[in-house]
C-alpha cells in the first residue's frame, strides 16, 4: 500500500483471482485508499469509470464479477489497465502486459496506457519480449535487459533493430570470448 500510495502501479504478468471481492467494489476501495475517498465516489468516479471502461472496451457487467476470477487472459490485461487508468500513479511498471493478446488486445491495452501516461507527468515501464506493443505505444527509451543488467539503451529504433535481428548479438557483446565488456 505504501508504495501505491507514492504513486508506483505494479501489473503482473500473472494477476491472482479473488474470489468473493466484486470488481466495482476494488476499484472504488483502492481509488479511495490511494486518491481519497472523495475520488471515489460521486459523478466525477462513475464517469471515470465509464469512460475508462468504454475506452478498454469493458462491458459493465464486469463490475459484478469477482476480481480475475475465470476472467480470460485478455479480461486480465485491460483489467489492469483499467486500474491503472483509474488510480493515476507517478509510475506504472507493466509486467509482460502484452503476453498472450491478440493484436486487437495489444491495440486495446495500448490505448488504456496512452490514455494514461499520454499528456500527463507519468511514465511507464513496459516490460515486454516483442515489439508488437511498442507499435502503439511508442517508448522514449528502450532497455535490453540478460541475466539482470542492462547490456543496451536506445531509442524506439532499437526496439525495431531487436526485432529484425533478434537478442543473440546482444548476448554475445554482454558475453565477449575474451570476458571483455564493451557497449
Amino acid at each position: 500500500m505504501e508504495r501505491a500510495r507514492a504513486g508506483v502501479f505494479l501489473s503482473f504478468q500473472y494477476p491472482q483471482a479473488v474470489p468473493g471481492l466484486q470488481v466495482g467494489n476494488f476499484l472504488r476501495k483502492s481509488v479511495a485508499a490511494i486518491r481519497g475517498e472523495d475520488e471515489a465516489k460521486g459523478a466525477e468516479f462513475r464517469k471515470k469509470l465509464k469512460d475508462a471502461m468504454t475506452e478498454l472496451d469493458i462491458d459493465r457487467s464486469f463490475l459484478g464479477r469477482y476480481v480475475n476470477d475465470g476472467f480470460s487472459g485478455g479480461e486480465k490485461k485491460r483489467f489492469e489497465i483499467l486500474q491503472l487508468m483509474l488510480l493515476q500513479p507517478k509510475l506504472a511498471i507493466l509486467d509482460e502486459t502484452d503476453s498472450g493478446l491478440d493484436i486487437d488486445g495489444i491495440r486495446t491495452v495500448a490505448k488504456g496506457i496512452n490514455a494514461a501516461v499520454r499528456g500527463t507527468d507519468s511514465g511507464a515501464l513496459i516490460i515486454t519480449h516483442y515489439s508488437r506493443i511498442l507499435e502503439h505505444v511508442q517508448p522514449d527509451r528502450v532497455h535490453v535487459l540478460i541475466k539482470g543488467r542492462i547490456v543496451k539503451s536506445g531509442g524506439p529504433e532499437l526496439a525495431l533493430e531487436l526485432e529484425e535481428r533478434g537478442y543473440d548479438w546482444l548476448e554475445e557483446e554482454a558475453n565477449p570470448p575474451n570476458g571483455n565488456m564493451e557497449g
